[in-house]
């Protein structure tokens, strides 16, 4: 069974011990390809340096994260910017809007996904959207935008039958991670009405730890604890669901 983890931080601080072990540990359990999203500057260098290391099983990203956007966000993009220029990313991302820690900034997170959809598009590049709590005002500004040229994956999907059809009219994409294995994740009532063709995998390492995980770090070796439970929920062979999310991303990010 092949795998493809749409979206982890693999670079994160919380695998400085074992980072190797980890992507050997993911690869044994045939997760082949890892895309890693961009917070802000500060991840940039040791996203790259671990892309570096494993460039046949981590890819990056470019963008900034919402929860990293404030007053002075302007500067971070310009960053954003002149890589995106540099070199070749497979997306631009994460970028979004988050409403769950702090509304203070929301015109600001605003303004710099408008900013960020505009670079997608110059690029050509697909776009991956962290949406926590904020579903509605990130797909306002993704569908004013949409003109046939935007592609991209709603990261974390973890809403209602009517968002995910909004997702599919948009041409988008849905993540499907670890959220799909807890009780009360919603995802129970989703995914027996969505098609296939509609989702990739991921497991937004180190958070987000599927079961019988939960609140451990979570790694990419456990996504497919992911894809099993979403071929349950969806009364689909395991082998299914790998493949045809396995192709939906490596079409999206095709490098």
């Amino acid at each position: 069974m092949t795998l493809v983890d749409s979206h982890a931080h693999i670079y994160s601080e919380q695998f400085k011990q074992d980072r190797e072990e980890a992507l050997a540990r993911a690869l044994a359990e045939g997760v082949e390809k890892i895309y890693m999203p961009n917070i802000d500057h500060t991840s940039i260098d040791i996203m790259l340096e671990t892309e570096e290391k494993h460039p046949n099983q981590c890819i990056a990203m470019m963008g900034l994260h919402p929860t990293s956007v404030d007053k002075d966000f302007e500067k971070e993009l310009y960053l954003v910017e002149e890589w995106l220029g540099k070199r070749k990313f497979a997306a631009v991302g994460e970028c979004g809007i988050d409403l769950y820690w702090d509304k203070t900034f929301l015109p600001q997170q605003q303004e710099a996904l408008r900013v960020q959809v505009e670079l997608a598009k110059k690029h050509q590049l697909p776009i991956v959207l962290h949406t926590r709590d904020s579903f509605d005002e990130t797909y306002e500004i993704i569908a004013a935008a949409q003109d046939g040229s935007l592609k991209g994956i709603f990261h974390c999907f973890s809403g209602t039958v009517e968002q995910a059809e909004k997702v599919k009219e948009l041409g988008f994409l849905m993540g499907i991670g670890g959220v799909a294995t807890f009780k009360n994740g919603g995802l129970d009532k989703v995914l027996p009405h969505v098609s296939l063709d509609n989702l990739v995998l991921e497991t937004d390492c180190p958070y987000l730890a599927p079961v019988p995980h939960r609140g451990k770090r979570n790694e990419p070796v456990y996504l497919p604890l992911v894809a099993r439970r979403v071929a349950e929920l969806m009364q689909k062979p395991v082998e299914e669901v790998a493949q045809t999310t396995t192709c939906n991303a490596l079409n999206l990010f095709k490098l």
